[in-house]
Order: structure tokens, then sequence, then C-alpha cells
């Protein structure tokens, strides 16, 4: 049975109006869990419950081994994590609410980006918030626990606090250590001037299990495009702090005119430091950034091109919110496809599986918070959709999510103009933010991608 096989029998399996109702009633919470999480954790232990649900959804687990190549003891060895159960959770809740689609949709975000200010000690030519000064009014630390009370609730997966410059904040511990507490795994995203051995200590104690480090070049180039001399030292010495204390660490850099000449150079010093991850941010040309500063498209073809023979002799771990990376390393090596997620033992199953889950996550996979609460698809893409303190309870919250207008167009890939013709749209289907910046229209092609520029000048060419 092929891969495209496997995954509609397990829609099938999933939407089965017996499975169905199973799933949906183990989804209901009792004393601040569901009892899925339950079932999870039990199948994770081996343990042997008689009830027919479990059984039900032990079948439905074996079935999702079967079609994506896992391994059971892998899994259990995994769900035996908290932070796994509820990604798991998120996953069939998706499936039951959504059903098996292309790209996949989980049943609430996995990943909130969260800009907690807009406080900053940097003055970046890049940066899409225009940071510098705090917004009167951003959420109290009342507020801000109460969105957390929702989020949680809800289901959400993972949250990245961002900024600004999220440190900055004095409260930053206690939002945190209250989001690790309401079971959501914790990132940061930092410019790493602030994190003292003390710090990065103190967000440890706090729950913070990733902390994303900006790094845009060598000493000269990271300082003239970060708009403060003298703070590269800082940051390098924030990243050996954060190896050192055992935090997962990634190194982020954003690809612009200004530092294409020095992105391989700081991946190679990622791996020389013992950093795990490498994050190259896509431009988009959005608050300080500047249309000038970004790449034109044989510039960036040929960094991801670059980039992705570099995967294949490292050991770091690397991702790119370009979404075409995922069709240039098709287009490099078909028998293997890293998008946001890499599996080598799964060859030729993976075209079906990326398309699955998907290249952009804009609306998606994950959306963005502003500092004031305002509701975005993406931190790139401000366009406001609601505000959080709208929201009373994870299943309002949980409404908005499968019913909001925008981010159900953003899911449909199909409908996008031009990318929505591409046989790579599943993997890729263009950054939606690029195509709001440059046009005003997120259904629009994003004139980012190679194939997409050619297309667009030729339906130019057509109509003249």
């Amino acid at each position: 049975m092929d891969t495209g096989k496997m995954v509609e029998f397990f829609s099938v399996t999933v939407n089965n109006p017996v499975t169905k109702m199973v799933i949906k009633r183990t989804l209901k919470k009792e004393e601040g869990s569901t009892k899925l999480e339950y079932y999870l954790k039990a199948f994770a232990e081996g343990k042997d419950i008689g009830s027919v649900e479990y059984k039900i959804i032990k079948s439905v687990i074996k079935t999702g081994l079967k079609i994506f190549g896992g391994k059971e003891e892998e899994l259990k060895e995994r769900l035996r994590d908290a932070y796994w159960r509820r990604g798991f959770v998120n996953v069939l809740t998706g499936l039951v609410e959504f059903g098996v689609r292309k790209p996949f949709v989980p049943g609430a975000p996995f990943l909130i980006v969260w800009d907690l200010t807009y406080a900053c000690n940097l003055r970046c030519k890049h940066c899409y918030a225009t940071a510098g000064k705090a917004w009167k009014d951003e959420l109290t630390t009342e507020e801000a626990l109460k969105a957390l009370d929702v989020l949680g609730d809800a289901g959400v997966t993972a949250i990245a606090f961002s900024g600004g410059e999220p440190l900055l904040r004095r409260d930053f511990t206690e939002i945190a250590s209250y989001a690790s507490s309401k079971g959501m795994f914790v990132a940061v995203a930092t410019n790493g001037t602030l994190l003292t051995r003390e710090k990065v200590e103190e967000l440890k104690n706090a729950g913070v299990g990733f902390v994303q480090i900006s790094l845009d070049g060598t000493k000269e180039t990271h300082e003239a495009f970060r708009g403060i001399s003298g703070i590269y030292e800082k940051v390098i010495e924030g990243i050996k702090n954060t190896i050192e204390s055992g935090l997962i660490t990634c190194i982020s850099t954003t690809a612009t005119k200004f530092n294409k000449h020095d992105i391989i150079a700081i991946m190679d010093m990622a791996e020389e430091l013992g950093v795990e991850w490498f994050m190259l941010y896509n431009f988009v040309p959005t608050g300080r950034g500047d249309f000038e500063m970004d790449l034109d498209c044989e510039e960036r073809e040929k960094l991801l091109k670059e980039l992705w023979r570099r995967l294949k002799t490292t050991g770091i771990n690397f991702m790119s919110t370009a979404p075409y990376y995922a069709r240039i390393a098709m287009q490099e090596e078909s028998s293997t496809i890293p998008t946001h997620f890499y599996n080598p033992t799964l060859e030729g199953r993976l075209r079906s599986l990326a398309e699955f889950i998907g290249g952009c996550g804009c609306g998606r996979f994950y959306i963005a918070i502003r500092a004031n609460g305002n509701i975005e698809p993406c931190v790139f893409f401000p366009l406001t959709l609601d505000n959080i303190k709208n929201f009373e309870s994870g299943e309002d919250f949980l409404r908005f999510w499968k019913e909001n207008e925008v981010l159900n167009m953003l899911r449909d890939k199909d409908s996008i103009e031009i990318c929505g013709e591409c046989r790579y749209r599943y993997v890729c289907g263009g950054c939606r933010a690029r195509a709001y910046a440059y046009t005003g229209d997120f259904m629009k092609a994003d004139p980012g991608c190679i194939i997409a520029e050619k297309r667009i000048k030729k339906a130019v060419k057509a109509k003249s």
C-alpha cells in the first residue's frame, strides 16, 4: 500500500463515526486534563486498561505508526514526556475536527509566538515590530496570566516569547513559569545581550526549555545590522552560557542583502560552538525592514541550495521559515524531503508526509500575539484578527481557531493565486506574510519564489 492510500485509510479510520465519537469523548477535560492524555500515558507505560475506549485509542495509534513508519517503542518513549502527550492530543484533535487534509491543521495552534514587549535595547534594521519603547497598552502581568489560562485550556502545545526584547520585562520569569505550569513548552527569542549566567539559570528555573539567539554575521556585520556597537562579544557569551546550562540553544539569522555573505560562516560558527539548532529566517519587508534589504529570487535560491548541501555534512539541526526550502530539497534529491521535519528512514514515504505536514504554518500551525494582545496570523503579518483579552476560556479560543475566515483562507493552499497551481503548493505554498507585504493581498503569489516570479512575469506579459 503506498503512502497516499495509507493516509486515506487513516482518514477513514479516524473519521469512522464510532472512533470519532470515542476520541471526542476522551478529549473532555476532567480535573484539568483529558482522558486521552491519561490513556496515552498508560500506553507509554505499557499498562493494560480494559475499557473499550482505550482499545480504540490504541488501535488508532497503531494505525498511525503503520502509516508514518514509526516504531512503537520509540513512540512510547516519546509519550512518557508530557509535552509529547500534549502534542499528540493536538494531532488527534485536529484529525477529528479538520480531517486528514493537505496540509494538516491541528486541533489548536502548536505554537503561539508572543511578542511580550516592544521595549528593546537594540535598534535592528530589519525589526518587524519597530521595537524600541514599550507600548502603552501592553498586557499587564494579570492580563498575560489570564491569556495563558485560555491558551493552556485550549491545548496549545508551545509558547515562544519574543519582542522587542522579552527579557526586559521584569515579570518575564513569572509569566514564563506560569506558561510552563500550564503544560506548554516554553521558548524565548532574544537578542542575547542579557544572557548572563545568572539570567540563564533564572530562565531554566522558570521552565524555559529552548533559547533562540539572534546572530546576523561577523562582529562588523552584526553590530551594523543591530544598530549598537560593542554587543557582539556579549551575544557570543550569551550563546555559550545557554549551551553550558544545558538549555536547547538555537542561533537564528535573517537573510538579507546586508549579511548574505556571512550566513554560511554563522552556521559554521554555530556548529563550532556546539549549538544544537540553526534557524534561517525568510526576510519579510515589514516594520523597519525595508524592501531594499530583501534578497532577489536568484540570491535566495542560491543560498537555500547551499544550506541544503551543508545540511548533509553538518551535525547541526536546521530550520528555515522560507517555505521554498522544501521544494529545493525535493528538487535536489527526490528521495529525501526535509521541510519543518526530517526523518531519513521514511525515504519514499516522505513526499506524502511532507504534503500532510505542509510548508508555511502561518495561521495553520501557529499564530502570533502582539504585546497588546492583538492576534495575527504571523509576527511578520500585521493583520489583526482578534484580541486575546476577548476570550474567556479555551473553548472560546478554539471556536475562533476553527471558524475565523482569514485563518481558513490561509489553510487553503489550492486557492492561492499562482502558487495554488504549483505542484509544490502543499509542501510550500509561498510565504503569506511576504505576499501581504508586497501586494496587500495574502492570497497572491509570493514574489520571493523563483518559480512564482517567472509565472507572475508570464501573467503580466499575457495581460499586456
